[in-house]
């Protein structure tokens, strides 16, 4: 479907992504590999990042002002983004829960979340949000939305919560009428999340729930990721419209070819997108 003016829509057309109806870099190829297709992003997942407890909020503080300020970070992250797209880079991963902002974290005390805890949405983090995504839209890029991650899920205080916020923030993305915006479910879903539902063996029925949601016929493309190295369950293959695999952890570039062929020979496993 042709993107209204000055929008884009991202489309998957078998295993291939396409952007407006045109596969991304088309026609490209690197020493021999097939490149059109692909969607080369980056996981920049604190674009909208805060944090709410007092205790650790003055760590991120800038040194000139001795002051951590939320909407400088998404104003700096959006400055940024030109320059992205001029080289060559067509998407990046944000996320409603962001990520650790130290690296491999043990603990994780700060307070980063754009979902309350029983599963409502935050409108300052949705407005910086908002701004980030038309920036994308304008810039022809993608946003691979996650909801959830592991050093935040346990704010949500039971199952209803999680639900009620995939619906929630589901229905956010449909009422704005993006067409650059994909989903990933949970960042990880086979790491310490505390919720059920979040964990492998269930994670798919979230990927269904945010496929029924629908908006004049159109549905969100949805996905979740699992942990480095691992290759993604029959339950999620199935239920995926893309497969997301991480390759932290994995310093062979062999390997990750290899990771990428036993995912298609994941039992029920069709041609899709493998990002």
């Amino acid at each position: 479907m042709k993107a209204p003016p000055g929008r884009i829509a991202v489309s998957i057309v078998r295993d291939e992504f396409h952007i407006n109806g045109k596969p991304t870099y088309a026609g490209r190829t690197w020493n021999g590999h097939k490149i059109q297709g692909l969607l080369l992003n980056s996981r920049m997942v604190q674009g909208i990042f805060d944090d709410r407890n007092p205790e650790t909020a003055a760590r991120w503080a800038y040194p000139k002002t001795a002051k951590w300020d939320a909407e400088r970070n998404t104003r700096e992250f959006i400055a940024a983004m030109p320059e992205w797209r001029r080289h060559g880079l067509l998407a990046f991963t944000i996320n409603l829960q962001g990520g650790s902002p130290t690296g491999y974290s043990q603990d994780q005390p700060w307070h980063n979340s754009a979902i309350e805890d029983d599963g409502s949405l935050r409108a300052d983090y949705l407005a910086r949000l908002e701004r980030l995504i038309n920036k994308a839209d304008e810039l022809g890029m993608v946003v691979i939305l996650g909801y959830f991650y592991f050093g935040q899920d346990q704010r949500l205080e039971d199952e209803t919560a999680v639900i009620r916020a995939t619906d929630n923030a589901t229905e956010w993305i449909l009422d704005h009428g993006w067409r650059n915006v994909l989903v990933e479910i949970n960042n990880e879903c086979n790491v310490r999340y505390d919720h059920d539902i979040l964990k492998p063996k269930r994670v798919h029925e979230l990927i269904e729930r945010v496929k029924s949601k629908t908006r004049e016929g159109r549905r969100l493309l949805v996905s979740t990721s699992y942990g480095g190295g691992f290759i993604p369950l029959e339950n999620v293959v199935r239920a995926a419209d893309f497969i997301l695999i991480h390759g932290n952890g994995v310093s062979d570039p062999n390997k990750i070819a290899e990771m990428a062929r036993k995912t298609r020979a994941v039992p029920g496993y069709t041609p899709k997108p493998i990002l």
